[in-house]
Formats: C-alpha cells, structure tokens, sequence
C-alpha cells in the first residue's frame, strides 16, 4: 500500500469485515519475542515505527501508539502524528486507554498467539468497566491486509557444539526433568526461542541478529523432550545432534500436542508463554502450573566454558571496535562520512576478523541530534552526514559461535564543549561506580542502579533507561532474568537477585536533546568478591569489555583518585589485550589512547 494511511484505512475496513470495534498490535511473535523476525514486524508494518518495543491500539475513530521513553522521541519521527495519538507507558496502560475509549457495547480484537495471558484479563476487565468486549481472533486482521507479508524464514537449524556451550543438551534436559520432579510435573512447555536453543543446543537465523528458531518444544520429566519446528528445518547433522530422546514434530502439531495433555501437570511460563497457550492447556485438560521458564536462570549462569568463550570473543570484537574508533578520528574530521557509512564500516571491520557470524543487534550509528535517541536506527531517509562539533555515538555488537558482544563509544568531531566533556565525565563517573560496586549476595540490578545514575543526580540530570541488562551466550544481546534499572523502567522489574556467572551491561547514560547523547557501555561479569573478615558473600563485577573510552571527553578535574586509578588500570588492560592483535598506526593510536590521565 501506497502510505502508512492507507494501511491504517484498510485494517479499519477489516475490523468493519470482521465485526470489531478496534484492534490491538504488539511488537513481538508467537514467542513473546524482544526481536522478530520480518514476518511478524506487523506494528512497523501498520505505523512505520523501527523501535524494538511498541503497541498500537486502533479504534474506529482514533489510533493510538505505546513506547516507552527510550522511544519518546524516535516515535514522533517514525509515525504520523496526524493519524496517531502518542501514548507513554507505563505511565498509561494500553488496557486503561482502551478502557477510557472503547466505546459502550464495543468489540475490542487481540491475537492471543501475541498476548500473555495476563494482559488479557487486564484488558478485559477494563473494557468490562465500560461494558465493552474483548474477543480473541482466529487471524489476525493485519495478515489479512498486508498483501506482501513475507514468509517465516525457511533457513536450516545448526547445532551449536558442546565446546562452545559447555553442557550438552541431555545433561540440560536432565537439570530441567529434576526440576520438574521436584515440582511433582510431568512436562514443561518451552516457548520463548532462546531457551529452546539453550535447551537443545541449537542455533538458527530466523530472527535478525538472534541465533534462534522459530519453534516450541514440551520436555518431560524423564529427560525426553518433543520439539516442534518446520520440517524444512531439518538436516541430518541436526538429526543426528537432537538424538532419539527427542522427538520431532512439525510446528503446526504444536496447539493439538498441547491440548493432548489432559490429566497431566504441565508448567509453563506466565511472562514467556502466550495466551493462546494456556487457552490449548485448558482445553484440554491439563493441571496448569504458573512457573518461571526452568531454563531462564540456568541459562543466565554463564559456566567456565561460556565464560571463556566471551572473553575470547570480546577480545576480538574490541580490537575490531578500536580500528574502527582510529579510522573514525582520522576520516571524520575531513567531512564525507555519514551515520550510514560509519554503520557499514564498522560491519567490515567486524567481518575481517573472519568468524563474524551476524551483528548482535541493529548498529545504533548517532551523530549529533540522533545520539539523543537512545534507540536510534539510521535509515536512507534519516541519514545524517558527521560534522564538525558534534558527538558521534555507536553502540554495536557482533554475535560470534564463542560469544554475544555489546559496546558503546562516544567520539568528538573536532573539539568537543564544556559542556559535553562535564555530561560525559558524569556519565563515566556512573559508569565507574557499577564497575567497582561491591554488594552483598542476594542484592538486586534494582538496587545498583543509583550508584550510576548519582553523578547526574547531582546536577539535576538523569537518563530514561536502565542500567544494564542481561546478555546472552550466542544467543539474544538482551537477556532474562538479571537487569540493572529503577523498577519503572520497561524490560522488567530488575528484582533479581544477581548471581556469580552472569553477564550484564553497564550503560549509564545522557540524552540532550536535539544536540548530542552520551553511552558509555561495557559487558561484566559478576563474581565472588575475596574480602578479609567479611561476614558474608560479597559480589562484584568484572569488565569484560575491553576498547579506549575517549580521553578528550574527559574532564580530568571531576575525578576522583579512585576513578582515575580505575581508568588507568583498564585502559592498560586494554593495551594489554587489544595490541598483539593491532599493528602500525592502529596500534600506535592504542598507546596513546590508553596512557594514563
């Protein structure tokens, strides 16, 4: 269709057709997916809005769109304002819109394949309020109107060796059967795609930049397992991997297998598993049990092996990202680049070192105005040209067999201002405080996150995402169930307990906006912390994340001796780790970025 208008008319026509007064969109899959894959980009599709988290609600004579405030600006670029209301949340829910206006007597559509089954009954009891229906659809209207709706991707799946994984997929059945024994379960539905991968040792392209595929599966208390996926998915290596203590079904077996569960006690997972599924439980008879996905945490304890893995693999992507950070400061200043080009040449970076197997999320390549866009994605018709003045923000990451990387660095054009060298030392300052925080075990991401916010705090600033979240081990760039952020903050309530063995990031930030934006990011490691006499166990982080921060950014005289000692020490780890893999001006330029302040 012609314009984001017309799509918005044809699925009001279609909701005429299909006797409702409204319909809601997600961004995400059947699997409650962060990242999906193109076939399931319906709110991009209806609205044009690139962001990775959104909902759009759409009534007879209104529209609305939901983002959070990472997107509070990218959401008025993306999408008409003429035609949609913008909405933040969580400040409003989009259960209490439509409560406010629905009209009396109105049916309100929800896919429940793209819904928890929480969100569903909060939805319905605010509609109720106002003597309005919500009504599950058999398909989805949006399908019915996009004509040119790609395919789900036919790719094969790939197995994902124990060398890299450190744990073979029977002995991983085997934890999630214990834990199923001990619950008195007969079966657990796996549904979200990442702890199917983990689960089984499989990996996938699917969905852009997360090695995953689309699948379900159901693991039994005896170690066995059922797995559902397209049969066009299938090779011999992976039959032979999967073994025969897991049976392959297709996808589209996967309602009926559920509801062929009758009399059995079946957990699954009320924030990972879709209404839909729970519906198919219902009908067919199963004992539900509410559990946590047995799979998040085991998932999120990184073992030895996976933990060097990641290093190997951030030693890598750093010297990458240090290449490209010198051939940035060289070429920027001459004029001719833009965030596009810069995006497309850190790619190639990446690439030469031969074992890239995809970018861990989309490049967020920001100069001046965009930078203040914390989720900011460059595209043809946003495509600005680096000047002179400005900061250039790039947060990246390369997916690799031995580990997911995430990175963010901050670089002047010409001369940075007072101004931003002060924003940009707080922030690091914040930063500083994550990388040496020592704390009890037991505290939570939502505890910590002060510690990097108060340098901003002190000046009346702040930033409007978390801290840090969880990374996965080849596997998605945002990970469960860890996160370092304020309980309001979107992706989760960060109560968490973090725990030896997981990888978080450590993002602290600074946003002016229509002028510049400041990240400083890097991966940790949290680890048991050696303390004489202490009392108690004691974690802290280890960085992980090895590429120069920029000195001319930094205001020298904002820190203190501690933070200066701890910059010193990384920055001659860096050097340490990054320069036999570096050689001439490369190299050369490390050493001066890395000297001592």
């Amino acid at each position: 269709m012609s314009s984001y208008a017309d799509r918005l008319s044809a699925l009001r026509e279609q909701l005429k057709h299909d006797r409702l007064d409204g319909f809601v969109v997600p961004l995400t899959d059947e699997h409650m997916s962060e990242y999906v894959g193109a076939y399931a980009q319906r709110l991009g599709w209806l609205t044009g809005f690139q962001g990775s988290a959104g909902t759009a609600a759409v009534l007879p004579q209104e529209a609305a769109i939901f983002t959070d405030g990472r997107y509070t600006l990218q959401v008025r670029q993306q999408v008409s304002g003429d035609h949609w209301a913008y909405v933040a949340v969580p400040a409003t829910s989009v259960a209490g819109w439509l409560g406010e206006h629905v009209s009396d007597g109105g049916r309100i559509g929800y896919d429940p394949w793209l819904h928890t089954r929480a969100w569903v009954e909060e939805a319905r009891k605010a509609l109720a309020e106002n003597g309005a229906e919500l009504v599950a659809v058999e398909r989805n209207p949006i399908d019915a109107v996009w004509a040119d709706r790609p395919a789900p991707s036919p790719d094969t799946l790939a197995v994902q060796s124990d060398a890299h994984s450190g744990k073979s997929s029977a002995a991983k059945r085997a934890e999630i059967a214990d834990w199923l024994n001990e619950r008195k379960a007969d079966a657990v539905v796996l549904s979200a795609l990442d702890s199917i991968a983990w689960a089984f040792n499989i990996r996938g392209t699917d969905v852009s930049h997360t090695p995953v595929a689309l699948a379900y599966a159901i693991v039994n208390s005896d170690g066995t397992a059922d797995l559902f996926v397209a049969g066009e998915k299938m090779t011999d290596a992976v039959a032979q991997h999967l073994g025969n203590a897991i049976r392959v079904h297709e996808r589209s077996a996967f309602a009926p297998a559920l509801e062929a569960l009758k009399g059995k006690r079946v957990a699954a997972d009320p924030e990972r598993a879709v209404a839909a599924i729970f519906d198919s439980l219902d009908a067919g008879g199963a004992k539900i049990l509410q559990l946590r996905d047995p799979v998040v945490l085991a998932k999120a304890l990184k073992n030895p092996v996976e933990i060097a893995g990641h290093r190997a693999a951030q030693a890598r992507d750093g010297a990458a990202l240090s290449r490209f950070l010198r051939w940035f400061e060289a070429t920027a200043p001459q004029g001719g680049l833009t965030e596009l080009s810069c995006e497309e040449r850190l790619e190639a970076f990446r690439r030469e070192t031969g074992v890239l197997k995809d970018l861990s999320f989309s490049t967020i390549s920001a100069t001046g105005p965009h930078g203040a866009i914390p989720h900011y994605k460059a595209t043809e018709e946003s495509n600005l040209p680096v000047e002179r003045g400005q900061l250039y923000l790039v947060d990246s990451g390369g997916q690799y067999a031995d580990g997911t990387t995430d990175v963010t660095r901050v670089m002047p054009v010409g001369e940075p201002t007072r101004e931003m060298r002060d924003r940009f030392t707080r922030v690091l300052k914040g930063h500083i405080a994550i990388a040496t925080a020592t704390f009890p075990a037991g505290t939570t991401g939502a505890q910590l996150d002060g510690f990097a916010r108060r340098p901003l705090w002190e000046v009346g600033l702040d930033y409007a995402h978390g801290t840090g979240h969880g990374v996965g081990s080849y596997l998605s760039v945002h990970e469960g169930p860890q996160r370092i952020a304020q309980p309001f903050y979107p992706g989760g309530q960060a109560l968490e307990p973090l725990r030896v063995g997981m990888f978080l990031s450590n993002e602290p930030g600074y946003y002016k906006a229509g002028d510049f934006g400041i990240r400083i990011e890097n991966l940790v490691l949290v680890i048991e912390k050696d303390i004489p006499g202490a009392e108690q166990t004691m974690l802290g982080f280890e960085t992980l994340t090895f590429a120069p921060i920029e000195r001319t950014l930094i205001e020298s005289s904002l820190l203190s001796a501690e933070e200066r000692t701890w910059l010193n020490a990384y920055h001659a780890q860096v050097l340490a780790i990054l320069s036999p893999q570096l050689e001439g001006e490369d190299l050369a330029w490390l050493e001066a970025k890395c000297a001592e302040i």
